[in-house]
C-alpha cells in the first residue's frame, strides 16, 4: 500500500483577532501532528503591573485588548475592591452591569456579522458577504455601534476606555446622555430580535461533542460581574480556590500558556454560560429560543454563534432595565482603605472566564500579577475539537476542503489571539 501524506499550514489565520497559525499533518488519513501556534510576542503585562499602584491597573489592563478592555476593568476592580472590602453602591452596580453591556453587544456583533457568519454563508469575507447580505451586514454594524456607545457613555471613549476607577466611576453620566441613549436602545430593539431569528436560520453544521462547559454562576441573574465558578460535571468553586482545579502550562508551540481543569480541556464562552446558566435568561429571550430549534445545553459548538445572539438581546433587554430607572448619584465611586493580601477577581469577558490575581503592599503598589484570559483558556479545548472534527468529517478529502474547515473550527471559538499571549515562565535547559 502507498503512503499518503499531507502536510497542512495555516500560516496566518483570517477573521480572528490576533496572530496565530495552524499545523497538521495527516499520514494514511490520520492526524500525526496538530498544533494550534500562537506566534505573537508575550507582550508582558503581568511584569508591566509589578511595582504599579493599584490605581493605575484599571487603566493599564485596559490595553491587553481592544474588543474587551471592560472586561479586564471589571476583574481588576473587582480583585481589589474584595481585598479592601469597599462597600460599592448599587449605583455602581447597574452601571458596571451596563458598561458589560455594551460590551458583550459589540463584540458579538462584530464576531456574527464580520468573522463568523461569511463561514455558514459560503463568502471569503464580510465584504463579499455584504454584496448579497446588506441589510443582514448593516443591521449588525448598527448594533455594535450601540454596544460603543454604551461603554463611551461610561467610559469616556469606545476603545480602551478612562472611566473606570477602584472604587466605582470618575464620571457619572448626564441625564440627557442617559436618555439619548435608552432612546437609541428601544428603537435598535426589534432588529436585534430580527437578528436572533435571522441567526437561527442559518444553516450550521451537526457536530456533537463532550466537552466540559465552565461559567460563572450568579444566583440572583445572568453572570457578568460575580459568581463562583461552575462546570456541567458539578464544579461550584470559588474564585479565590481557582488555581486548585485549574492549571496552567507552556506548551513549546504557542507563546501563551495552555490551562487544564483537573488535567482536561474546557470550554469557557458564550455557549459554556448558556449551556450553564438558560434557567437565568428573561421568559421573552425563553420564548424566542423555543421556537429557533436550538435547545440548550448543547453539545453543538457552532451553536456558539446562536448563543452570541441570544446574549446580545440579552444585553439589550439588560442596558433598557438599567437605564429606565437612571437617577445621577451624589457621587459616582466609594472611598477605598488600601491594605496588603491578595485579591481576587473573576468575570465573563465575551470569550468567556477572566481570572485576575494580584498580591498588594501595605503601599497598594502591585508585588505580583496573574491574569488568565479566556483564549488561552480554549486553545487546548480547540486543539481537541480540531482532532475530533476532522477525524469526523474525513481526511480523505481536498487540502482546501480540510484547510477551510480548520479554519471555521478555529474562527467559531472567536479567539483573541492578542489577549491570550501573557508572560511566560521562560525555562532554557542546555545540554
Amino acid at each position: 500500500m502507498t503512503e499518503k501524506k499531507i502536510n497542512i499550514r495555516v500560516p496566518v489565520l483570517a477573521r480572528v483577532e490576533g496572530e496565530g497559525a495552524l499545523e497538521i499533518d495527516i499520514e494514511n488519513n490520520q492526524i500525526t501532528h496538530l498544533k494550534l501556534k500562537i506566534f505573537e510576542p508575550p507582550r508582558l503585562f503581568e511584569k508591566l503591573l509589578e511595582g504599579r499602584h493599584y490605581s493605575e491597573v484599571p487603566d493599564i489592563v485596559a490595553r491587553i485588548c481592544g474588543i474587551c478592555p471592560v472586561a479586564y476593568q471589571m476583574s481588576a476592580v473587582h480583585a481589589f475592591e474584595s481585598l479592601f472590602e469597599t462597600k460599592i453602591s448599587p449605583w455602581v452596580n447597574d452601571m458596571r452591569r451596563l458598561f458589560y453591556c455594551g460590551e458583550w453587544i459589540e463584540s458579538h456583533a462584530l464576531h456574527i456579522h464580520l468573522l463568523a457568519a461569511p463561514d455558514f454563508l459560503g463568502y471569503e469575507s464580510a465584504p463579499a458577504m455584504a454584496k448579497d447580505y446588506p441589510l443582514e451586514v448593516r443591521r449588525g454594524v448598527e448594533i455594535q455601534a450601540i454596544g460603543n456607545d454604551i461603554i463611551r457613555l461610561l467610559g469616556g471613549r469606545s476603545v480602551h476606555p478612562v472611566g473606570v476607577k477602584v472604587g466605582g466611576f470618575h464620571h457619572a453620566p448626564k441625564a440627557e446622555d442617559v436618555n439619548a441613549l435608552l432612546e437609541k436602545l428601544k428603537e435598535k430593539l426589534p432588529a436585534v430580535e430580527e437578528m436572533l431569528r435571522w441567526c437561527s436560520t442559518l444553516t450550521l453544521p451537526s457536530n456533537e461533542q463532550e466537552f466540559v462547559s465552565v461559567a460563572l454562576c450568579d444566583e440572583k441573574m445572568y453572570p457578568m460581574n460575580q459568581g463562583n465558578v461552575i462546570s456541567s460535571e458539578g464544579l461550584d468553586l470559588s474564585i479565590d480556590n481557582y488555581q486548585t482545579v485549574f492549571k496552567e502550562h507552556h506548551e513549546a508551540h504557542s507563546t501563551a500558556l495552555f490551562s487544564l481543569m483537573s488535567g482536561r480541556p474546557y470550554l469557557v464562552g458564550p455557549l459554556a454560560r448558556l449551556n450553564l446558566n438558560v434557567n437565568q435568561l428573561p421568559d421573552h429571550i425563553k420564548s424566542i429560543i423555543a421556537t429557533s430549534g436550538i435547545s440548550f445545553p448543547s453539545n453543538n459548538m457552532y451553536h456558539s454563534l446562536f448563543a452570541r445572539a441570544v446574549e446580545i438581546l440579552y444585553g439589550f433587554l439588560e442596558s433598557i432595565r438599567i437605564l429606565q430607572t437612571y437617577a445621577k448619584p451624589e457621587t459616582p465611586y466609594s472611598l477605598v482603605k488600601v491594605k496588603a493580601g491578595v485579591a481576587y477577581g473573576c468575570t465573563e469577558a465575551p470569550r468567556g472566564v477572566l481570572w485576575h490575581r494580584y498580591e498588594v503592599d501595605e503601599e497598594g503598589l502591585i508585588t505580583s500579577a496573574t491574569i488568565i484570559p479566556p483564549t488561552s483558556q480554549n486553545q487546548a479545548r480547540m486543539e481537541e475539537d480540531l482532532r475530533n472534527s476532522l477525524n469526523l468529517t474525513g481526511l480523505d478529502r481536498k487540502e482546501d476542503d480540510i484547510r477551510f474547515q480548520a479554519e471555521q473550527i478555529v474562527r467559531n471559538y472567536d479567539p483573541c489571539i492578542s489577549c491570550a499571549t501573557h508572560f511566560l515562565d521562560l525555562r532554557i535547559n542546555r545540554r
